[in-house]
């Protein structure tokens, strides 16, 4: 199958460089048996992607990766569900034609990076209407109040307006999809009855409101059994990657800044350029100091994700040395990281009739999957 080129070489990159995922601090992934060796329940993993543009390096080391490293580490009897979530992406203005491009280019990347539909469910969030029934049913069990106290919205608004910080953002732009879309996220994830959930410290409140409204539904309608297990976090080893022009925020896709990131299609010039210009500071020498030098950290950041190491050990090997020999090698780690997807991925992006058949056959194997939750959540409310 198209796409499993990239498997065997990135298997091999995610074993070595991210630590096991079943070991480094998951939470509920055993049974509280009292037997020796109990066995693990299986379990199913629920994340998602918007499709609003390439993903970039902070992307890739904060979440990409990590989705390979827990399809390569399942048990064979888990599931793993991946979804291009493009009914978040209309939380904000999109252009039509864009948005079609992205949704297609994402899922090549996702190919590319050696997620592989014969193991795990790739598809995209809007092809199965599942997901909207459902967060219409827990929007009607939401209270405002909740959503009031998330963060995203603000500083999604933000971001989009180029304001400086939260502050500034005027609420009378807020739209009433994105004042709710962590419902729908909550919907995402409790439409497979997902028990983990992979998530970085930024989403882990819409996390906490999708165990809420699990928990919510269950005690509204009793039934011999709770419907929704309550997801759990999993804890993935994540590097945290800053804007190249601002190291003072993360690298976002939706910068007006085009060099503020690194895309994981950017040509090896490209990446050369970006990396160059990022910002840093006028001390000589180099330390691994985030709280006042965020922008030679943020680069021994990436030297070391690229490379697998700790970032204050990669910082130690440049102390006499000045930026431009970090810039250098940064540039050439990142492009060693790269080539391999880039160049899957420029195969895969053309090859629409293989892209629309891996995203018809996913729709279709995840909508067996919530079709049985939905089922089971109209009789609970009276709908059947």
């Amino acid at each position: 199958m198209r796409g499993s080129i990239c498997l065997t070489t990135w298997r091999h990159y995610s074993r070595k460089f991210v630590p096991n995922l079943a070991s480094s601090g998951t939470r509920g992934l055993s049974n509280s048996s009292s037997s020796p060796n109990p066995i693990p329940k299986p379990r199913v993993i629920f994340s998602g992607i918007q499709p609003t543009g390439i993903p970039h390096l902070g992307n890739f080391f904060g979440a990409l990766l990590n989705w390979v490293k827990l399809q390569n580490d399942a048990r064979p009897e888990d599931k793993l569900i991946f979804s291009i979530v493009g009914w978040h992406a209309l939380t904000l203005p999109q252009d039509p034609q864009a948005l079609r491009t992205a949704r297609r280019e994402i899922l090549a990347v996702l190919l590319a990076i050696g997620l592989d539909p014969r193991r795990s469910v790739i598809f995209h969030q809007d092809a199965n209407p599942d997901h909207t029934e459902l967060a219409w049913i827990l929007n009607c069990l939401t209270p405002v109040g909740k959503l009031r106290r998330m963060t995203t919205w603000k500083s999604k608004l933000a971001t989009s307006r180029n304001a400086n910080d939260e502050s500034e953002v005027d609420e009378s732009l807020l739209n009433a999809g994105l004042f709710t879309y962590p419902v729908l996220q909550a919907a995402d994830i409790l439409a497979y009855k997902a028990t983990h959930v992979p998530v970085g410290e930024d989403q882990e409140q819409h996390l906490e409101l999708s165990r809420d409204l699990a928990d919510i539904f269950n005690r509204t309608f009793k039934a011999r059994s709770s419907l929704f297990p309550l997801p759990q976090h999993i804890i993935t080893p994540s590097r945290r990657i800053l804007s190249m022009r601002d190291p003072s925020s993360k690298m976002s896709k939706s910068s007006p800044d085009q060099n503020s990131r690194i895309l994981l299609t950017d040509s090896m010039s490209a990446v050369q350029k970006k990396i160059r210009s990022a910002v840093t500071d006028s001390i000589t020498g180099v330390t691994y100091d985030p709280q006042n030098r965020p922008g030679a950290a943020n680069l021994l950041t990436i030297l070391a994700a690229c490379t697998g190491e700790d970032a204050s050990a990669v910082a130690a090997r440049y102390a006499d040395k000045g930026h431009g020999a970090l810039k250098a090698d940064v540039a050439d780690a990142v492009e060693e990281v790269l080539k391999g997807p880039r160049a899957e991925f420029e195969k895969l992006r053309g090859q629409t009739e293989y892209l629309d058949g891996v995203a018809r056959q996913g729709a279709e194997r995840a909508r067996e999957i919530s079709g049985e939750t939905l089922r089971e959540v109209r009789a609970r409310v009276g709908l059947v």
